[in-house]
C-alpha cells in the first residue's frame, strides 16, 4: 500500500495525495486502506521513510569505491536523480520529524546521513566542521533538486551544466577547509 501511495504521490504530488485517491488507484474502498495504514498522516510518514531509504540506497550505491570529488559528484547526481524521478515521495520527507530513534523515518534518515558523511571522508574536514559541511551538502543537493523538480530554472542556461558547476564549487570549498 505504501509503495502504491508513493507512486501516486510522485504523479500528483504529496499535497494532493488522499486516502480516497489511493483507494481508487488500488481498486478498493477507502476503509480497506485502514487495514494497512492508520490514516493520511501515517501514510505520508511511511512514504517519507520509504523515500529516505531509497535515497540512501541510491547515494550509497553511487559512492561505492569513490572518494573526494568523485564521491561528491556521485552522491549529488544520485540524489538529484532520485528527487527528479520521485518528487512526490521526496516532498513527503520535508518537515516530518521522527518520533524516536527506532522510528523507520529516523533509521532511513540516518542511513542517508551516513552516505553523505562517507563523502566527506575524502576531504580533510575537522570534526567540528563536519556538521556544517553536511548541512552545506544537504542544502546544495536539496535546494537544486527541488527547484529543478518544481520547474524553478526557466532561464536559458543549461541546468545540467549548472549542476556540474555546483559540484565543482562544493568540491573547491570542501578542499579549502
Amino acid at each position: 500500500m505504501v509503495s502504491a501511495g508513493a507512486a501516486l504521490a510522485d504523479e500528483v504530488g504529496i499535497a494532493r495525495l488522499t486516502m480516497g485517491l489511493l483507494a481508487e488507484r488500488v481498486g478498493v474502498r477507502t476503509p480497506s486502506l485502514y487495514k494497512h495504514v492508520r490514516g493520511q498522516e501515517d501514510l505520508n510518514r511511511r512514504i517519507a521513510a520509504l523515500a529516505l531509504s531509497e535515497a540512501a540506497d541510491a547515494v550509497g550505491s553511487a559512492i561505492q569505491g569513490c572518494a573526494g570529488r568523485d564521491a561528491l559528484a556521485g552522491a549529488a547526481r544520485a540524489f538529484r536523480a532520485f528527487v527528479l524521478e520521485h518528487p512526490g515521495r521526496y516532498a513527503a520527507t520535508v518537515g516530518v520529524e521522527p518520533t524516536g530513534p527506532d522510528d523507520p523515518l529516523a533509521v532511513a534518515g540516518e542511513r542517508l546521513l551516513h552516505a553523505f558523511t562517507a563523502v566527506l571522508r575524502g576531504y580533510e574536514i575537522a570534526e567540528p566542521d563536519e556538521a556544517h559541511a553536511l548541512r552545506m551538502l544537504r542544502s546544495l543537493c536539496h535546494g537544486f533538486s527541488t527547484l529543478q523538480a518544481g520547474d524553478g530554472f526557466r532561464w536559458s542556461a543549461d541546468v545540467d551544466e549548472s549542476f556540474e558547476w555546483l559540484i565543482a564549487f562544493a568540491d573547491r570549498g570542501l578542499r579549502s577547509l
